[in-house]
């Protein structure tokens, strides 16, 4: 049986799944600030590093079968149980090896005591979280997402929750990773409660050797993106942990703080690559001016939105850092002063991307994508002993420009956008955000950059208007939006 797609429910579903990961982003954020603050630089360290361990390891227990799932329901849904319990057998061997593997590989490397017992921990989350996406894949083919938007939410405040309890109450850095491992296994619990209920799923240890085969098949190239895709985020932090020394875990600390302020933004470019993806699958058979325009449109607004951005945040990096996480984590400043220009590209690489998966060279964005981990591995490898976070900084501003560049390339073989009015669109948001940073230079040590903030946003407005880089049109257009919303 064939499931049928309804336009108003494929955007009822995106828009419960997009608001539920705002709300996420926007909680984990203020979440990390708070317990960054409470337990210090050096603790933090331990446990992003141990996080960013098990993530990693974690990419070998679903090997890309969760998206096949999502696909193969989605085309019949009598194939549902069939497939579910194949891959939910298949789990429960590969969670077994997954975590044997953490186990021998942080027992290998030179660890306190403390960080093995988060690294164990957080193993455990590796574990439930991969079942529960399997779980989500099988209400994403059901055209369900509502479920998997409440889950997220509740998990977060569960998290959240146990976490600030813990906090009051004297508790360290390991109970932390437990109320991470409580939501995580609420939202098993909590996911397994929908399929018995939904569609009465009950879990049976079942291997069909044919299901098995075709999944395979097909799931290797998920699986290999996954692959690069989580080694590139993750890598930087489990090296430099591992090649700091005894100073790895402070190292860990400063740089994730100012890569999760950097990455914070990055919510931006994910919505309107969500909003994009389909009309440049419909343009790619239609109509190459359509994509054209449509790819150039949205590098334009996300370059306006970029630029200003990383020079203001460059420009208040020390006040912000201080003012935020306090003086023990002075040292995140100049690692977030680099990161912060990665943002440029990295909001770039949303609409390259999406270009690329619509257009079907989605394996060679996967290449690209493999090319920019290796280069950032062996930067780190070259600059962590000798620069320490600065070089991981400076190997992840580096490797997140390359992938541009790469894709940018395959970019010019598929469409051909005005290049020239892109070109003037990133030298006019340069300079407005250059007048801009050189007026929060100059005021901040006598005006609160919180003040500064909106008056640096409109002053680069005004500069930018006056160099003809955004018209009148793009402001009727932005409070046309804006009004349709409210209203």
């Amino acid at each position: 049986m064939t499931a049928s797609y309804h336009p108003d429910r494929i955007a009822r579903n995106t828009s419960y799944l997009t608001i539920a990961l705002a709300i996420q982003k926007a909680l984990s954020f203020v979440y990390f600030i708070y317990i960054s603050r409470s337990v210090g630089h050096e603790d933090i360290g331990k446990f992003l590093f141990a996080l960013s361990v098990t993530t990693i390891f974690g990419i070998f227990i679903d090997i890309g079968l969760s998206p096949i799932l999502t696909r193969e329901i989605a085309k019949d849904r009598q194939k549902t149980y069939l497939f579910l319990n194949s891959t939910f057998s298949l789990k429960l061997i590969t969670a077994v090896l997954s975590y044997g593997a953490v186990i021998l590989f942080i027992n290998l490397i030179d660890s306190s005591e403390l960080t093995r017992q988060l690294v164990y921990f957080s193993g455990l989350i590796m574990i439930m979280d991969s079942f529960t996406l399997s779980f989500y894949a099988i209400f994403r083919g059901y055209q369900k997402l509502k479920y998997e938007s409440i889950g997220v939410i509740i998990n977060k405040v569960v998290v959240i929750a146990a976490g600030v309890i813990a906090l009051q109450m004297g508790y360290g850095i390991k109970v932390l990773i437990l109320a991470i491992l409580c939501g995580s296994v609420f939202n098993v619990l909590y996911t397994m409660f929908l399929l018995f209920a939904k569609i009465k799923w009950r879990p049976k240890f079942y291997l069909d050797r044919d299901v098995l085969r075709t999944m395979f098949k097909i799931a290797l190239p998920f699986a290999l993106a996954s692959i690069f895709i989580t080694v590139f985020g993750y890598v930087d932090t489990v090296l430099l942990n591992i090649l700091g020394g005894v100073r790895g875990d402070s190292y860990v600390g400063w740089y994730g703080t100012a890569y999760k302020l950097t990455y914070a933004f990055q919510f931006i470019p994910i919505a309107l690559a969500a909003s994009i993806f389909p009309a440049m699958s419909s343009y790619f058979v239609s109509s190459k001016g359509l994509l054209a325009r449509t790819f150039e449109r949205a590098v334009y607004y996300l370059t306006i939105i970029s630029v200003p951005i990383a020079f203001g945040v460059f420009a208040i990096a020390d006040k912000l850092i201080v003012r935020i996480w306090g003086d023990a984590f002075e040292a995140s400043i100049i690692p977030l002063q680099i990161l912060i220009f990665s943002l440029i590209f990295l909001f770039a690489n949303f609409p390259i991307g999406s270009l690329l998966n619509a257009c079907n060279r989605q394996a060679r964005n996967t290449i690209n994508i493999a090319i920019a981990m290796v280069i950032n591995v062996v930067l780190n490898l070259i600059l962590i002993p000798r620069y320490t976070f600065i070089g991981t900084s400076i190997a992840s501003l580096v490797s997140i420009f390359a992938l541009f560049v790469l894709g940018l390339y395959v970019t010019r073989q598929i469409i051909t956008p005005n290049w020239r009015f892109l070109i003037k669109t990133l030298a006019k948001t340069v300079v407005s955000a250059g007048v801009m940073m050189a007026m929060i230079f100059a005021l901040k040590d006598s005006i609160s950059f919180i003040l500064l903030i909106p008056v640096g946003i409109i002053l680069y407005f005004i500069i930018l208007f006056l160099l003809r880089g955004f018209g009148q049109q793009e402001y009727i257009k932005i409070y046309q939006a804006i009004r349709k919303k409210l209203i």
